[in-house]
């Protein structure tokens, strides 16, 4: 059975799909910080940088928005491209395409687009007729478009979605007068508010994945929050929503808790026995895959291939469900023969056709990496479930004992070489403060000898493993550790 699972407990919302009691994605929003993603803003113009053929843009939130003027990336500014320039204090109306994340603000586009259940209408794009890649049947193809053709006026263009495959004209008539009313509006509101100003908000994050979600794999909605479940009745947005009194407990009872706390782990082991190792860092994803304890049954070529498409399947499901953007960098076994490495690239493409979020497999280098990118839309599952270790700043790493310790010593030496100092004190951790001083205090006592000065020691239990203070004092005071 597959199930939208969603959580209100707290100051927090989280939605989990679960397919066949699978953890395939998860959604995460605390609901201080609700995502602005699709929301529409009437922004100033705070600054042109003229080089990148961009623009900074104030929409009224904590940091100003990036708005990418130009057409094509990395292509020189021409006539027509500086016609469209804005100017510094300009008002623009532009869409949120990204959130903002760390110290970088949202990314807006000044291509407007409405999204609905079958439909996407695009406010800039006049006269344009799309249809979703996924619909592969030439036919079904030409018929939607000769409906848009029916119905869409000249002054917009439209997106239609893969769910809007096999629906009737009527209900995509249905649909584009609902999305016109919202434009008209759209278009009303922004000549009576001063910028910035929010001209149309996209919903939160429940009506968001809901619209966005193919219904017709999900078998049923639980929810516990009565409001929302009777929201969503009134609604109609899906025929079966339960309510469930669940508060704290309320993942526990569909297995999911445990399932999304693993999904923090480095490392994932395959049914094999083989694993792979994710590791996000501030430029890309890396992904490595290893044999682990498998060692095969036939020959060590099939092994390794085995191993590859058991990755490959693993890798497209961990993008999903811990929602890894951007550049992906996936090294897997080395495979010399071409027709393998065709196979495995093709597995992959396929694997990764069940992420809603677009997916690209690029290919495959000759190093053997394979280059991925998937769109970033929001943070990802350990940018919202983690924060910073203060200790070691998040790289997971500290100064070995040996390295600080000689460090230590090293500023001590100083201290009495080149000052007129007569003791210091050195306040650390207990551990630390003991590997300075050696056995029997010998290395403190070598020192002391050495230069007929004092060293003090104060143990302190609530300091960094690796950090250190060191006083210096003109008179001489008693040793107290």
């Amino acid at each position: 059975m597959n199930r939208v699972l969603i959580d209100c407990f707290g100051h927090q919302i989280r939605i989990a799909i679960v397919e066949q009691g699978q953890l395939v994605e998860v959604l995460l929003e605390n609901k201080e910080e609700k995502s602005i993603v699709g929301n529409i803003y009437a922004g100033k113009v705070v600054s042109v940088v003229e080089g990148m053929q961009a623009a900074f843009v104030d929409i009224g939130q904590e940091k100003n928005a990036y708005y990418y003027y130009g057409s094509q990336r990395a292509k020189t500014d021409t006539f027509e491209r500086k016609s469209k320039k804005p100017k510094t204090g300009d008002t623009v109306t532009v869409q949120v395409q990204k959130d903002a994340v760390g110290q970088k603000g949202a990314v807006v586009t000044d291509k407007i687009a409405l999204i609905g259940k079958f439909l996407i209408l695009l406010l800039t794009e006049s006269g344009q007729i799309n249809v979703s890649q996924k619909i592969e049947n030439s036919d079904e193809k030409k018929r939607i478009k000769h409906c848009m053709e029916q119905i869409l006026p000249k002054e917009y263009g439209v997106i239609v979605r893969t769910q809007g495959e096999h629906k009737i004209q009527e209900v995509f008539e249905q649909e584009i007068k609902y999305l016109l009313k919202q434009a008209e509006k759209i278009k009303n509101t922004k000549d009576f508010l001063k910028p910035p100003a929010l001209l149309y908000e996209y919903g939160d994050s429940i009506v968001k994945l809901l619209r966005d979600l193919d219904m017709s794999d999900i078998d049923e909605i639980v929810i516990n929050d009565k409001n929302r479940f009777e929201t969503l009745q009134e609604q109609n947005v899906f025929e079966h929503i339960i309510y469930t009194e669940k508060k704290a407990s309320f993942f526990s009872e569909y297995f999911v808790e445990k399932q999304l706390q693993k999904a923090l782990q480095q490392r994932v082991w395959l049914k094999s026995g083989g694993f792979i190792v994710i590791e996000q860092t501030e430029a890309c994803v890396v992904i490595d895959v290893n044999t682990g304890k498998y060692t095969g049954k036939k020959n060590l070529e099939q092994t390794i291939l085995k191993t590859n498409l058991e990755a490959a399947e693993e890798i497209a499901k961990q993008l999903r469900l811990r929602n890894l953007s951007g550049i992906i960098i996936a090294d897997f076994i080395d495979m010399p023969k071409k027709n393998q490495q065709q196979l495995l690239i093709k597995s992959l493409k396929e694997f990764v056709k069940k992420d809603r979020i677009k997916t690209t497999v690029v290919s495959m280098t000759e190093l053997g990496l394979v280059q991925i990118t998937r769109k970033k839309i929001r943070p990802s599952l350990q940018q919202m479930m983690t924060t910073k270790c203060r200790c070691c700043e998040g790289t997971g790493k500290m100064p070995s004992l040996d390295w600080t310790v000689t460090q230590m010593r090293r500023e001590v030496t100083t201290i009495f070489e080149n000052t007129i100092y007569e003791q210091v004190t050195i306040t650390a951790d207990k551990r630390l403060l003991l590997a300075f001083c050696g056995e029997k205090n010998v290395f403190q006592k070598e020192l002391e000898n050495t230069f007929s000065k004092k060293i003090v020691c104060i143990p302190k239990q609530d300091m960094d493993f690796g950090t250190f203070v060191i006083e210096k004092e003109k008179n001489i005071k008693n040793n107290i550790i």
